[in-house]
Formats: structure tokens, C-alpha cells, sequence
């Protein structure tokens, strides 16, 4: 009842916000920034029609402005940073502050994987085709702003059904020939993070840098972690046409791992761990070069050649949380742990050209692409690691999995937007996406006929964009689009001697629907509001099948597709804005129809058909909502978060399992605060104030990494930072 008022009462100021006349401009629709803006929350702003050397009229977007962001930047609290961004899904996994897991209408928040992940352009998930989370992950202090744009932008950017998330990382102070600028924060449960950054120019170059350390001992008992980061970049103007850009990222941290817990143990002691000894720890690093080549005033040319390089490591006691991890009696020892180590060896050449044009009275832009992507991932899984209590990567004997997975791909991209009129735009577009995976290696439990060695890709995909600017300030956008998600090789390796994957499993597609209607008037309101469909096809997953001789084996297969439709809505109202006082209030909210179509899935041991069946960890009801007010130097800001319930598991159980792998996943609200004070320009001050209920909750039960249970989210906290630029 609570949510249903507070919805009812932004969306009347949406409906008063409508029967205005203004809008945002259909160039830019990002609007000007005051000399007084620190003092005010910015809102959720639109790219440009023209992004770079990407076409965006049409497409649902948004840029959140993180330097003015009133949320818990320190510990990357997801439902603070993309607070503005209705039905965003976070996923809380990889302990406080350490990885963001993002996704939108349906998908798997799983790292970010069902999303075209970049940072400054250049893409960071680890595999595209074999694994494709996005393992690197850089510190929220070094991030200016972040673009996400929704699935209908798959012709552009790739093979997920999300869209794409771009984190646009600060750049040097270019008016100085060095500039600093440092954040120190400290909070609960021993979190200590310090970011030191510096940058300028002298005459053509450009230089940027930063250096991290983060400490955290994590809400829960044996989580703590440790992560650092690093980041360079140079930049030289060969002409006033023509510069280059080098950079390199680097991203790490180590987790310690306090394990799922069951029901009956999250309602006694969320804060218990039921491991001690299981770690995690990815190392990532990311170089790219960029070129840029304005070649007249209608025609620029962007090539790109980037790589992720790295690792991702594990030692783990696995088991349900009811499997206690206990010295052996006999032995006086531990038993031993599972060592996977995974090597990542990503490079990716982009060439992309935007060029305007006229046919006749009507004016053109075209803009294509080729990318070519090639990948070296070995595997190494299942091997006998020590008994000891450490971050040990030693094991005994060979890997129970070893594989080499070798990947290349040519994706052409091409879409020409035509300006019906100056206030009117079409774009037409198409994606072709071909290459194949190779796999060589051994599975210690499987025959080497019955191991996969070929992965084919082969994927067109059409699709257009729409937008209509009804007036200055009212704009009308939509369009449909093809999307595909290729065949992983963790779809196709059997888990154990009891399985047998579909050598012949079709990849996922399916395609993206939106019709959107967004304006504003003047500083007083904004507002977007969208009607979205989303149709995935081909979904994976088990069917039980029989040997001749009777004998009953897991099936890994296309199970059926689903359907995802809804509605998201961003309104903002601020009813009192002077020079030293702002009352804003905001909310971000979507509901969504998530359901299974035509699939058939094992449970218990039997084929049954889930056609009507909700897609698991997909929330009907997400409903962020704040209240700022800024007075002079002091901005605040009280946030509520509400996701309603959702399913862990196909079947839709309801009735958690004994061991908590299934079940429902409780509907949570939140309580958030932030305030910020500046002290000059050069100042600021923030306190965040996390969970002010002590609400304990949890986001999903995963049924598989980092093991299946629950894990509890972090309960009340907070954290104060201190900035300073110079």
C-alpha cells in the first residue's frame, strides 16, 4: 500500500509534467550546467544524436553524473549509483565495494554479463564468446559519468540482449600543467579506501593517472577483502585533426568467500559464514590505443585497438551451505579445496566512421563499423588444492578440467539516420557477426569423442530507431531491433559424468521493443516513461533424458523461450529552486511481465512445462525514490528502495529448500541517506548512511558461482569520504 502511494504521487506530478509545452532539444539533450550546479542534484541526462562516432536518436539512454552523485560512491552501492535509472537490477555478491552486477528487464545480473560493458569506449568483459562478465573493475572515484543504453542498441554494440554500460573515467585537468585531486573515505566494518589521481597538459600531451587502495573486512564474518587499482593514460595532438590515446587499466582484489547460508540460518544470524577458507580473486588488466581522425567537418574516423588480459582465480570448499567445512577426525586436517584458474587473452581491433550527407532536402548520417575480435582462454577446473586456511593456488596432480578455448569473430555494423524533417529522425540498421570457437583440452570424467570442439556463429540482425521531437522541450522515440547472445562453452561442458550438453545448441535471439515519450518543463519537471518488450529465444537449460539401458542423465539443451514486456519511468520534480535553496524529489520505477514461453525444464527428475512461469531473479516491481534538499553548501538526499519478491529457479518454488538453493527471494525496501558538503571548489565533504532500518535481506539465491544459498546483504552502515582538488 506504502509503494502504491508513494508510485500514485510521482506519477501525478508526471501527469502534470505532460500537459506542459517544453522539452529537451533533439541535439543535445543534455542541459547547461550553472556555476552553482554543485550545489544541486543533476539529473539523469540524454546523449547527444550523435555520440562519438554512435547513433543514439531513438534509443532509451541515460548519463549519470557521478561527480554530484549523492550516493555511496566508496563501496559502489548499486542501488545508489543507478538510483535514477528505472528497473536497474543490482546483485549483491562480491562483497562491499568490490564489483558491480548490472543488469535490466529480465536479464542475469550476474557481473554485468548480459550488457556490452566498456570503460571510456573500449570493452572489458573478459570473453565475449566464452565467459563474457566483466571481471575488471575500476573505483567509482575515477568514474565521471556512466552511459547505459538499452538493448535496442545491439546493432551497434554486440551480442547481448541488455545494451550497453559505458563508465567514462575522469580525464586530466587540461587548463593545468598538473592537477590533483585526492579521496580518502573510511566507514563501517573496517572499510578503508584511499584514491589519488593526477593530471594535465603540456602543449599536445595529455596525461592522466590514478592509484587505489581499498580495505574492507565486509558485513559478514570471513569476508573480508583487499583491492587496488591502477590506471595511466597519454594523449598527443598531432594536428588539430588528428591525436592518439594510450591508456592502461589495471584491477584487482582478493575476496575472502563466507559462503551461502540456508533459511533457517540467515533468520538466526545473517552476519554467520558458514566457510573459512574459500577465496576469490580476479586480476584484470586492459590496455588500448585510440585514433581519432577528424578527416573534414562531416566525416570522423575512430579506430580502437584494446585488450583484457588477466586472470580470475578460486579456492573453494563447494557445497550447500548445509555441507560443513569441519576437520577431519581421522586426519586431523581439512579436506581439500577446489583450485580454478582461468586465463584470459582478449584482443579487439574497432574501425568506426560517422559521416553526414545530404540526398536531395534530406540530410543523412551513416555510421559503420568492423570490429575484429580474437580471444585465447584456458580453463582450469576441479583441481585438488591443499587443506590449509590460505589463498593457495597449489594443487596436487592435474586439473580435473583443461581447456584452451580460441575465439575469432568479424562483426560488421552499418545504420544511416535520415531526418524526415528537422524535428523527425529514422534509422535504419543491420549487424552481421561471424566466427567460430575451437576447444581442445581433456575432462577427466568424459570419453575426448564426447567433448565439444567447435562452436559456429554465424547471426545477421536488423533492426530501427525512431525519434519524433514534438515540440522544444517533448520528444516521442522507440524502436525494435534483433539481438543474440552466441552458444558459451560453459553451455556446452558438462558439469559432471551424469550430463551431456546439445552439440548442436542454438544460439540465443530474440529481439528488443521500446516506445518511449520524455520531456521536461524548464527546471521544474522531468520525466521518461517507456513501454518495453523483450523476446529471448533459445534459453538454456536441463532436461532429464535415458540411456537404451534405462539409465536417467541430465540433458543440457534450448529448453524454450521467454517474454519480458513492462513499463519504466523516471519523473523528477523540483517545486523550489533559488540561489541557496533546492527541494527535489524523484522517482525511478518499473514494473515488468517476466515470463517462460513454450519451455520444458527438469524437476525432480521429470520434464515439466513452465510455459507461464515467472524467469527467475526478475522482480515484478522495482521503485527507487528520493527526497534532496539542498541549502547553500549542504546537499542531502533520502532515498527509499523497493524490489518486490522474486524466484530462484525455473519451477518457481516457493517453499525455500532445506539447504536454502530455492525458494523465494523476499521483497525488501530500503532506507538510504547522503549528504555533501563543499568547502570552497576545491572541498568536499560526504557522509553516507546505509540501511538506516538495519533491513536484512537478500537479492537472489545463485545456483551456481559463488555457491548456491543465500547471501546476505549488508545491514546498517555508513561511510564519510574527504575530497580535495587542486
Amino acid at each position: 500500500m506504502k509503494l502504491k502511494l508513494l508510485v500514485g504521487a510521482f506519477l501525478g506530478s508526471f501527469l502534470v509534467s505532460t500537459a506542459q509545452t517544453d522539452t529537451i532539444t533533439s541535439s543535445v539533450i543534455m542541459e547547461d550546467v550553472t556555476v552553482k550546479a554543485f550545489r544541486h542534484y543533476q539529473n539523469v541526462t540524454q546523449l547527444a544524436d550523435i555520440h562519438g562516432t554512435y547513433l543514439t536518436a531513438g534509443h532509451k539512454n541515460e548519463v549519470i553524473s557521478i561527480a554530484s552523485l549523492p550516493a555511496n560512491i566508496a563501496e559502489k552501492t548499486g542501488r545508489q549509483i543507478f538510483a535514477r535509472i528505472p528497473g536497474a537490477f543490482v546483485y549483491d555478491m562480491d562483497g562491499s565495494g568490490n564489483q558491480i552486477n548490472f543488469a535490466t528487464r529480465s536479464l542475469d545480473p550476474h557481473r554485468s554479463w548480459e550488457f556490452n560493458v566498456r570503460q571510456n569506449g573500449v570493452v572489458i568483459n573478459s570473453d565475449i564468446y566464452g565467459y563474457p562478465a566483466s571481471h575488471y573493475s575500476m573505483p567509482m572515484e575515477a568514474v565521471k559519468t556512466v552511459e547505459v543504453i538499452r538493448g535496442t542498441s545491439a546493432l551497434q554494440y554486440g551480442a547481448e540482449f541488455g545494451g550497453m554500460v559505458n563508465y567514462v573515467l575522469k580525464g586530466p585537468d587540461t587548463s593545468k600543467v598538473l592537477g590533483l585531486e585526492s579521496v580518502g573515505s573510511v566507514g563501517s566494518f573496517g572499510l578503508q579506501s584511499l584514491f589519488n589521481s593526477a593530471g594535465g597538459r603540456h602543449g599536445k600531451w595529455t596525461y592522466y593517472g590514478y592509484m587505489y587502495n581499498r580495505a574492507s573486512d565486509d558485513y559478514r564474518k570471513n569476508g573480508e577483502s583487499r583491492a587496488n587499482a591502477q590506471y595511466f593514460c597519454l594523449g598527443y595532438d598531432l594536428s588539430k585533426k588528428m591525436s592518439l590515446k594510450f591508456e592502461l587499466g589495471r584491477s584487482t582484489y582478493i575476496y575472502r568467500l563466507p559462503g551461502p547460508l540456508t533459511d533457517v540460518q540467515f533468520e538466526g544470524d545473517p552476519r554467520q559464514a558458514t566457510r573459512s577458507r574459500n577465496y576469490y580473486s580476479p586480476e584484470i588488466f586492459v590496455p588500448a590505443l585510440h585514433w581519432n581522425w577528424k578527416l573534414g567537418p562531416q566525416t570522423t574516423v575512430n579506430w580502437i585497438f584494446s585488450g583484457v588480459f588477466g586472470s580470475r582465480n578460486s579456492v573453494l570448499f563447494e557445497g550447500f551451505a548445509t555441507r560443513q567445512d569441519t576437520v577431519n577426525r581421522s586426519t586431523g586436517l581439512y579436506e581439500s579445496r577446489i583450485v580454478d584458474i582461468d586465463q584470459f587473452n582478449s584482443k579487439t581491433s574497432e574501425l568506426r566512421l560517422v559521416h553526414q550527407y545530404r540526398t536531395g532536402r534530406l540530410r543523412h548520417v551513416i555510421t559503420g563499423g568492423i570490429r575484429y575480435f580474437n580471444n585465447d582462454m584456458r580453463r582450469r577446473q576441479r583441481g585438488k588444492g591443499t587443506s590449509g586456511s590460505d589463498y593457495d593456488l597449489t594443487i596436487e596432480g592435474v586439473f580435473g578440467r583443461d581447456m584452451d578455448y580460441k575465439s575469432n569473430s568479424l562483426a560488421f555494423s552499418l545504420e544511416n539516420m535520415v531526418y524526415l524533417t528537422d524535428r523527425i529522425t529514422l534509422t535504419p540498421g543491420m549487424r552481421y557477426e561471424l566466427g567460430q570457437t575451437d576447444m581442445t583440452g581433456y575432462i577427466s570424467y568424459l570419453d575426448p569423442e564426447d567433448i565439444p570442439n567447435r562452436i559456429r556463429h554465424r547471426i545477421p540482425a536488423l533492426g530501427i530507431n525512431s525519434r519524433w521531437e514534438i515540440t522544444r522541450r517533448l520528444q516521442l522515440y522507440g524502436g525494435i531491433s534483433q539481438a543474440y547472445r552466441p552458444v558459451l562453452f560453459k553451455d556446452i561442458i558438462p558439469g559432471s559424468v551424469l550430463e551431456v550438453a546439445n552439440k548442436d545448441l542454438k544460439n540465443a535471439f530474440g529481439y528488443n521493443a521500446e516506445l518511449g515519450f520524455r520531456g521536461s518543463h524548464g527546471w521544474i519537471t522531468r520525466f521518461d516513461i517507456t513501454l518495453f518488450t523483450l523476446r529471448y529465444n533459445h534459453r538454456l537449460g536441463n532436461l532429464v533424458r535415458q540411456t537404451p539401458e534405462g539409465t536417467s542423465y541430465i540433458y543440457k539443451t534450448n529448453i524454450g523461450d521467454s517474454q519480458s514486456s513492462g513499463i519504466e519511468w523516471y519523473t523528477e520534480v523540483s517545486p523550489v529552486k533559488t540561489d541557496n535553496l533546492t527541494v527535489s524529489a524523484f522517482t525511478a520505477t518499473s514494473w515488468m511481465k517476466a515470463r517462460y514461453v513454450n519451455a520444458v525444464v527438469a524437476i525432480n527428475g521429470e520434464n515439466r512445462d513452465i510455459s507461464g512461469n515467472h524467469i527467475e531473479s526478475a522482480p515484478e516491481w522495482i521503485s527507487r525514490n528520493g527526497l534532496g534538499i539542498s541549502y547553500r553548501a549542504l546537499s542531502t538526499v533520502l532515498q527509499y528502495s523497493y524490489v518486490s519478491e522474486s524466484y530462484a529457479d525455473p519451477a518457481n518454488t516457493v517453499i525455500p529448500a532445506i539447504d536454502g538453493s530455492v525458494g523465494l527471494v523476499p521483497a525488501y525496501g530500503i532506507w538510504d541517506f547522503n549528504a555533501t558538503y563543499f568547502v570552497g571548489s576545491n572541498w568536499k565533504a560526504r557522509i553516507s548512511l546505509n540501511n538506516l532500518a538495519d533491513r536484512q535481506y537478500f537479492t537472489k539465491r545463485p545456483l551456481f558461482y559463488p555457491g548456491p544459498g543465500i547471501w546476505p546483504s549488508a545491514g546498517r552502515s555508513f561511510v564519510v569520504s574527504i575530497g580535495v582538488s587542486l
